[in-house]
């Protein structure tokens, strides 16, 4: 995937060596041997919209926003085996499987739909702040929290009660979210070039880190938390890898154009930029403060988001076929228009 006999017994023992070395650092070996590619490009049925995806994989599902509902797909079976209906503007989605629910940020009707996970049956409705978009649940305070990006605030929700906890003002827009499970939110204000520090049982900031010196307009955000990094998507085609703990950029390697989204895959220890110039930027760590891009995968324009399955390591993105008439998106808020019922979910394989 990423990756007789002999009369002499020198020429044994040094097989045996070769072997343990390939064992005892199987990490090292897999980064040196990077080759994603796309595998699959299937067509979905439906309005050409879509935003964020995450992988349920204990279930075996990728929840697809779209438009003004979320689809199901079954990533074994591959084929949409549910729908979250009325989710009106849905931007993203937030998974508790500790709790067996699942939230969506439902940017036009100001509100967060709870269901369960098991059976995708809607459980409640909180109302936020406007425009919600990022979302992700906390595991160590078992609290949702969603970016309104109209608002300028966080809606802190009780994950297990389904009540909102009240705002939290962010002094500018937020774009996407992102915890270490250690109590620690970090957040990107994308117009002030700044990413945040929340106390996830405090509802506090703590920390306001400027990233102005590499980054501009922040978007998408992820985190490696057992090497305390994170990977801020920037509109400046940079990827600023910052120090969670210090908020220090330790490198900004180059990425594509209209990146709107990063994901850590933790057991190659890989990181990843979707951009709306149809490229996906694989990132591996050079040493302990360098990083570098290994390889760029091309995918479909506007394939700007993407979730990755944990368990297959298998990354997946959203795009459409463009009007002729239009060049690839630069950015995430330039939109191409996109031919009706066009929708397609690219696989991309290790």
């Amino acid at each position: 995937m990423f990756f007789s006999s002999s009369p002499n017994m020198g020429t044994a023992l040094a097989i045996l060596a070769l072997a343990a070395g390939c064992l005892c650092n199987p990490v090292s070996s897999r980064a040196d041997e990077i080759n994603y590619h796309v595998i699959d490009k299937q067509h979905l049925d439906g309005e050409v919209k879509w935003d964020y995806l995450i992988v349920d994989a204990e279930h075996r599902h990728l929840f697809i926003t779209h438009g003004d509902r979320v689809d199901v797909f079954d990533i074994d079976q591959k084929q949409i085996v549910g729908t979250i209906a009325d989710t009106h503007g849905v931007h993203g989605v937030a998974l508790a499987a500790d709790l067996n629910r699942g939230f969506t940020s439902n940017g036009k009707d100001n509100s967060v739909t709870i269901f369960a996970l098991s059976t995708l049956k809607v459980i409640g409705l909180v109302p936020t702040g406007k425009k919600p978009d990022g979302i992700v649940y906390d595991p160590a305070s078992k609290r949702v929290f969603v970016a309104n990006g109209e608002s300028g605030s966080l809606t802190p929700i009780d994950a297990l009660a389904g009540t909102e906890l009240g705002p939290i003002p962010l002094g500018g827009k937020p774009e996407f979210v992102a915890v270490d499970g250690q109590g620690r939110l970090f957040v990107n204000l994308e117009k002030k070039n700044q990413l945040l520090v929340v106390d996830t049982q405090k509802l506090a900031i703590t920390h306001r880190y400027d990233l102005s010196a590499s980054c501009d307009e922040p978007a998408g955000l992820s985190i490696d938390p057992a090497a305390r990094r994170l990977f801020v998507g920037c509109h400046n085609q940079k990827m600023a890898i910052v120090d969670a703990d210090t908020g220090n950029i330790l490198d900004a390697p180059h990425i594509g154009r209209g990146s709107d989204a990063t994901a850590y895959d933790m057991a190659p220890k890989l990181a990843f930029s979707s951009n709306g110039d149809g490229t996906l930027n694989v990132i591996s760590a050079r040493d302990a403060t360098h990083y570098q891009v290994k390889q760029t995968v091309i995918t479909m324009p506007g394939a700007r988001t993407m979730a990755i399955d944990p368990v297959s390591h298998h990354v997946f993105l959203l795009a459409a076929e463009i009007e002729s008439t239009d060049v690839a998106p630069i950015k995430p808020a330039l939109r191409a228009r996109f031919k009706p019922d066009t929708l397609t979910l690219i696989t991309v394989s290790p």
